[in-house]
C-alpha cells in the first residue's frame, strides 16, 4: 500500500485574513485549532480533525502582542506533535524578536535565538518566514529554515508604476546588499543613506548624508520593516533636502507602532507601500498607504515544501536575507 500524503493548514489568531488568502491560493480549507482561553488567560488548543501522519503547516505572524502570538503558536505545535503529525512547519510571516539577533552591548539577550530554541523545543520540524531581519537568524535553528522574500511582489509593483529615472535607496549600510539586488533586477541606480543610532537608544536615529545621485529623480527607499517610522522618515527628509523629485517608502513588515502612521502621513513620502505579513488596523491606515499581499509567495513556499521541491527556485536562488 502506498500511503496518501495529506496537507493540514491551520492558523493562529494573530492574522486570520492572511491565512485565509494562503488557503485560497492552495485550494484547501483551513483546519480549526479551536483556540480558546481560560479565565486566567491560559490558551487551550484542540484540532477538530485527525493530524496523524499529516504534513502540518501552522501559520502565525508574531504581532500584537508578540509574546501572546508566539506562545499561541508554541501551543499549536505541541498539540500537533502529540497528535502524531508526521511533519510540523511553523510558518511565521513576521518572525518576532528578529531585531535582537546579536549582542550590541554587554548584558543583553539574543532573543531571536531564544525564540528559535522555543520553537524547536515545542517540536517543530521546519520553519518558514518572510524577509528575516538578518540572515544569521537561520543559523539559530537546528532544523531547516525556508527563507521567503517579498522582492518579486515589490519589483513587479515598481515595474508597473515607475517607468523611468528610478533610484533604489538603502536606508542604512546594512540593507545595501538587498537594495543592490533590487537595483540590478530593475535596471535602476543605487543610493545609500548614511545614518547613526545614538548608543544605548531604541527607535532613535540620525540621518547624516546621502551617497549617490538623487537630485531630480524618483527615489524609492526599501527596508525590511517600518516600526515607529523614525528611521525611514529621517531618510526621506534627507532625500528631499538633497533634491529628490518624488520619494516612496516600501517595506515588507508594517509594524507601524505609534506614532508611525502620523509620521508617515506627514512625511516626505508621496506613497508608502507595504505587504500584509502583519495586520494593519484601520486607525493606522492613511491616504497614500498601499498594501500588497504575500499570500501567493507563502502559498508557493508551502506547496514546494509539501511536494519536496526547491523553495529557492521560486526566487531564482536569490531568497537571501
Amino acid at each position: 500500500m502506498i500511503p496518501k500524503r495529506r496537507m493540514i493548514l491551520a492558523s493562529g489568531r494573530s492574522h486570520p485574513e492572511l491565512s485565509a488568502k494562503i488557503a485560497a491560493h492552495l485550494g484547501i480549507e483551513l483546519s480549526e485549532p479551536n483556540l480558546r482561553e481560560f479565565a486566567n488567560g491560559e490558551v487551550h488548543c484542540r484540532f477538530d480533525t485527525s493530524l496523524r501522519g499529516s504534513d502540518v503547516f501552522l501559520i502565525q505572524t508574531h504581532c500584537d502582542s508578540v509574546n501572546d502570538s508566539i506562545m499561541e503558536q508554541l501551543i499549536m505545535i505541541d498539540a500537533a506533535k502529540r497528535a502524531s503529525a508526521k511533519r510540523i512547519t511553523a510558518v511565521c510571516p513576521f518572525y518576532g524578536y528578529s531585531r535582537q539577533d546579536r549582542k550590541s552591548t554587554g548584558r543583553e539577550p539574543i532573543t531571536a535565538k531564544l525564540v528559535a530554541d522555543m520553537l524547536q523545543a515545542a517540536g517543530v520540524d521546519r520553519v518558514m518566514s518572510v524577509d528575516l531581519h538578518s540572515g544569521q537568524i537561520q543559523g539559530f535553528f537546528n532544523v531547516p529554515v525556508d527563507h521567503l522574500t517579498a522582492s518579486p511582489i515589490i519589483e513587479n509593483y515598481l515595474r508597473e508604476n515607475v517607468k523611468s529615472d528610478l533610484v533604489i535607496v538603502s536606508p542604512d549600510a546594512g540593507r545595501v546588499k538587498v537594495a543592490e539586488r533590487y537595483a540590478k533586477h530593475l535596471g535602476a541606480d543605487l543610493a545609500l543613506v548614511h545614518k547613526t543610532r545614538p548608543r544605548g537608544t531604541i527607535n532613535q536615529v540620525e540621518a547624516l548624508h546621502v551617497v549617490g545621485d538623487v537630485e531630480g529623480r524618483h527615489c524609492v527607499l526599501i527596508d525590511d520593516m517600518i516600526d515607529t517610522a523614525g528611521t525611514i522618515c529621517a531618510a526621506g527628509d534627507l532625500l528631499m533636502k538633497s533634491g529628490a523629485k518624488d520619494i516612496w517608502a516600501m517595506a515588507t513588515h508594517p509594524i507601524l507602532s505609534n506614532p508611525a502612521a502620523e509620521r508617515l502621513k506627514n512625511s516626505a513620502f508621496s506613497r508608502v507601500v507595504v505587504t500584509d505579513t502583519l495586520p494593519i488596523p484601520e486607525e493606522h491606515r492613511f491616504d497614500g498607504l498601499e498594501i500588497l499581499t504575500v499570500a501567493d509567495v507563502i502559498g508557493q513556499g508551502i506547496d514546494a515544501v509539501f511536494e519536496d521541491n526547491s523553495v529557492s527556485e521560486i526566487f531564482g536562488g536569490e531568497n537571501l536575507a
